[in-house]
């Protein structure tokens, strides 16, 4: 069994987490906003307060997480860039086994380089997803599948 720490754990993220649940995987999401930590409860995930733009604040939260998912791809800034590739430093040295990075289905160099990268100089297991999150369905369907590849799940 793998637990997942999705890192944006808002409307997508909390619809991956109930898939994700279904299939027997324990998650964790993630919110810089306190009053959002029901909702993701709600969606059947352990719910903590954490920004992605303050790594220090995520970092007890992947305690016991096998993969991290930085859904990331609405938001814009330093996600995609100097904190992904930090996060992608970091977790070298942790448990988790890999992370599925969202480009939100808009090209983004810096992420997908800073993704190709790691895997080049660490051998992690790393999945870009680039589906617009605009077509749900598709997105949902499409996020799962990373999120279960990343980990060797079929």
């Amino acid at each position: 069994m793998a637990r997942f720490l999705v890192v944006g754990c808002g409307c997508r993220g909390q619809s991956l987490a109930r898939e994700l649940i279904a299939a027997g995987h324990p998650v964790r999401g993630t919110t810089r906003d306190p009053a959002r930590l029901p909702e993701i409860e709600a969606a059947g995930a352990e719910a903590v307060v954490a920004d992605p733009n303050r790594l220090a604040t995520l970092m007890p939260h992947l305690d016991g997480a096998s993969g991290v998912l930085w859904l990331m791809g609405t938001t814009e800034g330093p996600v995609h860039g100097s904190r992904l590739e930090s996060m992608l430093e970091f977790i070298v040295d942790t448990p988790a086994r890999g992370l599925v990075y969202e480009t939100g289905g808009v090209e983004r160099e810096d992420g997908v380089f800073a993704v190709q990268c790691a895997v080049a100089t660490y051998e992690m297991p790393l999945e870009i997803l680039d589906t617009d999150p605009s077509d749900h369905e598709r997105w949902l369907r499409d996020a799962k599948a990373a999120a279960l590849r990343l980990l060797g799940i079929t």
